[in-house]
């Protein structure tokens, strides 16, 4: 398939004329400014912005005899645009057409930040304090990517909670329904026993969902650790009483609505309210983002001190979790990325996190 050439005074103008000439579903291959002589006497210079491109799949002869045969960008994935990728985000942000004529690499930086799920504010503003809009760019292609990718890497503030040694460790995990809290602790207790060799506990107080005990009991018993039931505040400071002994103590909670007043009220009752007992709000990166926010703050009675992201495998757009770091502050210590145990789960670094959202 024959890559195309087009130019034009602003990168508007130039997108507009791949679109009309191949179509909505035609791809970028790059985008560069260019300085074109405008006669010899006067000497002066015209911006010129140029795009490559070429039509996608559905353009033109649907019999599929001249279709492109596309198994040789499969490295480059991850650049093609499509002009639909691009014009929507740009659209949505049309005052930013004057700082991509400054800087035209800077567009495909922000079609990325949109497509993994980064909101459309939060992403003007990494490029602009990566030095996007600056004219002339202070950075090459490659520097102007590092530059910003850097500024994502600000807002992550990462924490392991199981890290000092002095001293029993007594952590309840909380979380809205199905977000997967007796498989993570399940990760985590397999990780804490037979990795680093600390004796753990476990203790499940989710007296409302049918077999929640025996699920977190058949762990344990795989695991060789010991589980006790709790379904009262003196059942649980019971069971803390005989995990005296032990480094690390689990403590399993029922999942519920976080609109669902008195649970919550019944669950602060319960662990919310007892400082020996640190707290972990487990959100799901499926989840749409204003029932992340939502949930965040309705479980910040229970004065949770971590974020445990789970589900990290079911969707692309994991930039909600800096949308959710810049709503509301507080450490990543875990991410979850499927079901097997104990394998698919990671401790949270600064780095770790950047991959597994712009993998």
């Amino acid at each position: 398939m024959q890559v195309k050439k087009f130019q034009a005074a602003t990168i508007q103008e130039a997108i507009n004329l791949v679109k009309g000439d191949l179509g909505s579903d035609a791809l970028i291959l790059s985008t560069r400014k260019l300085t074109k002589q405008q006669g010899s006497s006067t000497g002066t210079a015209q911006e010129l912005f140029e795009i490559n491109a070429m039509a996608g799949q559905r353009h033109g002869d649907s019999s599929g005899l001249d279709r492109p045969d596309l198994s040789a960008f499969d490295g480059l994935k991850s650049e093609l645009k499509s002009i639909k990728e691009m014009i929507f985000p740009l659209s949505q942000a049309r005052h930013l057409m004057a700082c991509f004529d400054a800087n035209p690499e800077a567009i495909d930086l922000y079609a990325k930040l949109i497509r993994h799920g980064i909101a459309e504010t939060h992403a003007e503003a990494f490029l602009n304090r990566g030095g996007a809009f600056e004219k002339p760019a202070p950075h090459a292609s490659n520097g102007l990517h590092e530059g910003v990718l850097n500024e994502v890497l600000k807002v992550i503030d990462v924490t392991d909670p199981f890290a000092h040694t002095e001293g029993r460790i007594v952590a309840a995990f909380v979380g809205p329904t199905g977000v997967g809290k007796t498989t993570t602790i399940a990760k985590l207790a397999a990780d804490l026993s037979l990795k680093q060799k600390k004796q753990v506990g476990l203790i499940s107080v989710d007296n409302y969902r049918i077999g929640a005990v025996e699920q977190l009991k058949t762990y344990a018993g795989i695991l060789g650790v010991p589980c006790f039931p709790a379904f009262s505040r003196a059942d649980l400071q019971a069971a803390l009483r005989r995990l005296e002994a032990r480094d690390v103590i689990l403590i399993d909670t029922a999942g519920q609505s976080h609109y669902d007043t008195a649970r919550m009220e019944e669950m602060e009752a319960l662990i919310g309210r007892d400082r020996s007992i640190k707290t972990h709000l487990l959100l799901s990166v499926v989840t749409s983002e204003s029932e992340m926010h939502a949930a965040a703050t309705k479980f910040g009675r229970l004065n949770f001190s971590s974020y445990i992201f789970t589900k990290a495998d079911e969707t692309k757009a994991r930039g909600i979790i800096i949308n959710q770091l810049l709503k509301q502050r507080m450490p990543v210590s875990f991410v979850t990325t499927g079901q097997r145990v104990p394998e698919d789960i990671f401790k949270a670094t600064k780095t770790g996190i950047l991959r597994l959202i712009f993998e």
